[in-house]
């Protein structure tokens, strides 16, 4: 049975109150190990900590703090193996997924941002014989960084980089679903030589912790990623304390599938999208609409794409779909096959939960799903599900799945499967999503901003746009 620790300026300690948490492994059911079940005491003690750290580290040199982020990078890469292990475990995605995707991407998270913090210009505006205005930004001082379960280092270090390159410190709540990989990252920093209290992890609860940090008067801004019920609370809460905020919300992306499209790779790629992490990623289509000369032959050999999947023991080198992350979303995600059923959808494939031998029989898998026949305004194509069900939908015209796909309150991502270039860029600049990917899926660039329209988010991560979150502008000028 594993025991986790708090870090805290610089050490692995217990929670205050002395208490825990058990912690469930997806794939068995069973417990494996105890997480600290912090509360606002130990945010305090985060914050001492920051706020006692601040000072040097933001007046140590970008170039400085960047290679202690590229060192944290280098000691992700050496124990890829071993995260990824954790990763699978403690989230039930497949290993191979977190081997080749969760870990590096968290390698580069911090060696990109330990470089980008050197090339972040500040602008500067002459005025011919009257005065010299030169803008600099600042640190905002103490960040607060919550992340969610279903990537967890992947997303953990997406905030926590930036926000350390730009000079802030953090005071960092993992999901507690999820914390193993966030207890690895405290060890691997102290390796690295992080000084202490720049980084602060409390494990816990959103009640327990995420609202103390969101609350706490010394917390100068909030980045967040998880459901958009969760990102609407912590605006009410932050706002009226002119936290500043980035959140990263919801989404129920759709997927445009025209006749011109390679079919071969627009399915290959579509499953991917569909059912990668079990569909418990913000950026799956889930949505897919499949121009109606096509439909028939996407479908079919969409589904046996689907029948080809192999669910099984995450840990096994085999396995493609592994378990879903907890008991209660399982069940979540049960129900709304069950509302797909009562809202006339045709079931194509999968819609059960899969009862597995040995190590997994307690686990909690469940098959590829696939729906059609259910109307764009349902409330199955409308709420996000967060698991490994889609829906079918034929169209007959560009103008119609554009009001289909725009049809919802979310706006993250959107993808669009078409040879003809000019359509590509048509229906692109059409769409009202974030991120739009054009005969790809997931292709990802650190340099490009990140986020989602309406209620799927507000503000932006990644490259140069998530380190002025962390920063603020000062105008300065000089009379000549």
């Amino acid at each position: 049975m594993l025991h986790f620790q708090n870090y805290l300026n610089g050490r692995l300690v217990p929670p205050t109150a002395g208490r825990y948490l058990p912690n469930v492994e997806p794939a068995t059911g069973q417990v494996y190990a105890h997480i600290p079940d912090s509360d606002a005491a130990d945010v305090a003690r985060a914050v001492a900590a920051a706020e006692a750290a601040l000072p040097a580290w933001r007046a140590l040199p970008a170039e400085e703090r960047g290679r202690l982020l590229v060192r944290i990078a280098e000691l992700i890469e050496r124990d890829l193996e071993a995260l990824a292990q954790a990763e699978s475990q403690d989230n039930g995605k497949p290993v191979s997924l977190a081997r080749t995707v969760d870990i590096p991407r968290a390698a580069s998270n911090f060696a990109f941002f330990g470089t980008a913090a050197q090339h972040f210009a500040s602008e500067t505006h002459f005025q011919e014989g009257v005065a010299l205005n030169y803008t600099v930004r600042h640190p905002l001082g103490v960040v607060g960084c919550i992340s969610p379960w279903n990537l967890p280092l992947y997303l953990f270090t997406w905030k926590i980089a930036p926000a350390l390159a730009a000079g802030c410190c953090v005071v960092a709540k993992p999901s507690e679903i999820t914390p193993y990989t966030a207890f690895l990252l405290s060890a691997l920093c102290i390796e690295a030589g992080l000084p202490a209290g720049v980084l602060n992890i409390v494990h816990g609860t959103g009640p327990g912790v995420g609202q103390a940090i969101v609350e706490h008067p010394a917390i100068k801004a909030i980045s967040f990623t998880g459901g958009t019920k969760t990102g609407e609370h912590i605006a009410r809460t932050a706002a009226p304390m002119f936290k500043k905020l980035s959140l990263e919300l919801g989404g129920k992306n759709p997927n445009i599938i025209f006749a011109d499209c390679d079919l071969p790779e627009a399915v290959r790629t579509s499953l991917r999208s569909s059912f990668a992490n079990q569909g418990q990623i913000c950026l799956c289509g889930s949505r897919i609409f499949v121009e109606r000369p096509i439909y028939e032959q996407f479908k079919a050999e969409f589904l046996v794409g689907v029948a080809a999947l192999t669910i099984g023991d995450p840990q096994l080198a085999g396995s493609q779909q592994g378990a879903l992350v907890s008991e209660a979303h399982l069940q979540k995600v049960l129900g709304y096959i069950a509302l797909a059923h009562e809202e006339g959808g045709t079931l194509l494939a999968g819609g059960q939960r899969v009862q597995l031998e040995g190590r997994c029989a307690g686990g909690y898998f469940l098959a590829p799903t696939v729906f059609e026949g259910l109307a764009p305004d349902c409330r199955v194509n409308q709420e996000e599900i967060f698991g490994p069900v889609v829906t079918l939908t034929p169209f007959d015209t560009e103008e119609e799945v554009l009001a289909w796909a725009n049809g919802t309150q979310y706006g993250l991502a959107a993808t669009i499967w078409t040879r003809n270039l000019n359509r590509a860029h048509r229906v692109a600049h059409a769409l009202h999503s974030g991120i739009v990917w054009v005969n790809t899926w997931l292709h990802r660039d650190l340099r490009t901003p990140f986020g989602g329209m309406k209620n799927s988010g507000v503000g932006r991560e990644g490259g140069l746009e998530v380190l002025r979150f962390f920063t603020e502008p000062q105008s300065i000028t000089v009379k000549l």
